[in-house]
């Protein structure tokens, strides 16, 4: 199987890595991830209290919000997202064809 890699300005190899998923039992909705992201990668959800996701911010039933991979298709793969992350909750894979 071949495996997508670039080179570093340095002309290193480099394998990029893809947001797959985050852990929502461990993230804690700080914001950091989605405050480095500059491609519009990831989105902030509200859970109820059985850890369903809510449609209806508004709504009384929130008990926490927590960040999704809302467009995974615009990830480029340089896992700044899991470096910022406090609570360690990232999952990436490299593309592989």
């Amino acid at each position: 199987m071949a495996q997508l890699t670039g080179l570093t300005f340095g002309g290193k190899t480099w394998t990029p890595k893809f947001a797959q998923d985050i852990n929502q039992e461990k993230c804690i909705g700080c914001g950091r991830c989605f405050k480095i992201c500059g491609h519009n990668v990831l989105s902030l959800a509200a859970l109820n209290e059985e850890g369903e996701l809510v449609d209806d911010e508004d709504g009384d039933e929130i008990e926490r919000k927590i960040m999704t991979v809302a467009n995974p298709e615009n990830c480029v793969g340089c896992e700044a997202c899991a470096r910022i992350c406090p609570k360690n909750c990232y999952t990436h894979v490299a593309l592989v064809s």
